[in-house]
């Protein structure tokens, strides 16, 4: 499947690891359609989010009030439409439900991992989907982990195996970032060595879990237009070649079906 072109001038930066995944997601998302409702859970600072609400009628939640705030404003100058709400699922109208629910590095932060999945299943109307990505590989687990408040990485059988448990079918699982993401990751999780053995990071507002978490969405982005432009250019070569490893990489995407 073909993606349609993405005026790069109005839409968002993505991290280098970011255009790996997305290079994936895109291909994944059903064709774009206006009537199509789409929740993404955990929308950060939107890199994501304007890509979809180009596409579909898009919402978004955000518990972070930084992350939230910065995806209203990119929201409305990529000019696709989308609505962003800050908080968690408690924010949605009680009987609201989507065509697909996705949540993109979001699931590796919640320490209840069945029951967010079950609480994402219920807002999926039937014959919808859910389509989420991850860290792969719990070996994998370092300290770039730590740095953001992740709980896990998942390994394929495990994730196959959450959302079956929540009642979704036709799994499909497609890893992503190998070569580059390798040294991306190796890069990630030096400097997560470094903060961690920071006593400013240990003992100031990113001491918690929960912190670091809340904060995971904006550590690390391009915060220059240079290096926006790098991360953009510098990884069109990558994403072609990730296809030829679709069964392994550090990171991993899953689709998902409600019957």
């Amino acid at each position: 499947m073909t993606t349609p072109a993405e005026p790069a001038r109005l839409l968002p930066p993505l991290s280098p690891n970011g255009w790996l995944r997305w290079e994936v997601v895109s291909r994944l998302l059903p064709p774009p359609d206006r009537s199509l409702r789409v929740l993404e859970v955990g929308c950060g600072q939107g890199g994501f989010g304007a890509r979809l609400a180009q596409r579909y009628d898009y919402v978004g939640v955000e518990p972070d009030e930084t992350s939230s705030s910065v995806a209203v404003q990119r929201l409305a100058e990529a000019g696709g439409g989308g609505d962003v709400r800050r908080g968690d699922l408690s924010v949605l109208r009680p009987d609201e439900t989507f065509d697909l629910v996705c949540a993109f590095e979001v699931i590796e932060h919640i320490e209840d991992d069945h029951d967010a999945m079950r609480s994402w299943a219920e807002r999926v109307v039937p014959g919808g989907s859910v389509l989420l990505s991850t860290p792969a590989w719990q070996k994998r687990f370092g300290a770039a982990d730590e740095m953001v408040g992740h709980f896990r990485r998942y390994d394929p059988p495990v994730l196959r195996d959450l959302l079956t448990g929540a009642g979704l079918v036709d799994v499909e699982l497609v890893h992503f970032g190998a070569p580059l993401g390798y040294l991306l990751e190796a890069g990630r999780n030096a400097v997560g060595r470094r903060r961690l053995a920071s006593a400013v990071f240990a003992s100031g507002p990113s001491a918690s879990k929960a912190a670091r978490s809340d904060a995971s969405g904006r550590t690390l982005q391009p915060s220059t237009s240079w290096s926006a432009t790098a991360a953009r250019l510098g990884t069109v070569p990558f994403r072609a070649v990730q296809r030829a490893f679709p069964h392994t990489g550090p990171g991993l995407v899953a689709r998902a079906r409600k019957p």
